[in-house]
């Protein structure tokens, strides 16, 4: 009788068509994707934990997953079998044997994500699905000023959604946030130990307004100060498409030599 191993996966998927990463009755998922693909390949109904419970339309070139499987296949095996029934917007890209203790959501250290917005007149058909158009001409140093403003450790409640009630704290730490031009395409990629639910999102979102001259500089240090709750009403959400989970770093993952 086979022995039951842990798995952990890296998966990249398009989330266009799905309603984000966890399972949702009567809404297609990542999750609800990856384990009928696990059930058809090993005949197991399995449950799978993410690193990262992205949104309905956000995307991932790097979410980390991991179950039990009882199966003498090998981490390859299980990884070119699961391409094989997993549809084609979504892919593992490396899997591993780890430890049973392995949690990919408690263990992870840091998160990367990427947000991408489209900087010109007119929409593009190639990057409909990937980025956010917007259209008006941005400050970049402005905006370059206002990021710099949410490094750091801070308490991030203003920029949240709708928050779990079992959220214990809305202090999170930011270690890297960068904007880049790549000729009409504005990246901004932020790093930190977690985030809150649609706080990229509305960071970028009032990263985006000071660039256009909504807001200044000054009115995000008063978000993150906390001097006036009512403000987190005035920073928007951008779309979920212009949003990619990049990477998901442990201290022992991947393990060493695989």
């Amino acid at each position: 009788m086979a022995a039951e191993v842990r798995l952990a996966l890296i998966i990249e998927y398009d989330g266009s068509c799905y309603k984000g990463f966890q399972y949702q009755k009567n809404h297609p998922s990542i999750q609800e994707e990856i384990e009928t693909a696990i059930e058809k390949l090993t005949s197991q109904k399995i449950k799978i934990r993410g690193a990262g419970r992205t949104d309905a339309g956000v995307h991932a070139l790097g979410q980390v997953i991991a179950f039990d499987l009882k199966s003498d296949l090998t981490a390859n095996q299980v990884l070119t079998g699961l391409n094989h029934y997993l549809p084609r917007d979504i892919v593992v890209k490396t899997a591993y044997e780890v430890d049973k203790d392995f949690d990919p959501r408690r263990m992870a250290v840091n998160r990367v994500y990427k947000y991408s917005i489209l900087n010109r007149k007119v929409r593009s058909p190639l990057q409909l699905r990937y980025s956010t158009l917007v259209r008006e001409d941005l400050n970049i140093v402005e905006m370059r000023l206002a990021a710099e403003l949410m490094l750091g450790t801070h308490d991030f409640g203003a920029f949240a959604g709708t928050l779990p009630k079992s959220t214990d704290s809305t202090v999170r730490n930011i270690s890297k946030l960068e904007i880049l031009i790549l000729g009409d395409k504005i990246e901004i990629e932020v790093e930190g130990n977690a985030f809150l639910p649609h706080q990229v999102r509305r960071m970028v979102g009032a990263i985006i307004d000071v660039g256009l001259g909504k807001i200044s500089v000054d009115y995000i240090k008063l978000i993150l100060d906390g001097d006036n709750k009512k403000m987190k009403t005035k920073t928007k959400s951008m779309p979920s498409q212009g949003l990619c989970l990049v990477k998901v770093a442990y201290k022992i993952f991947p393990p060493p030599g695989k």
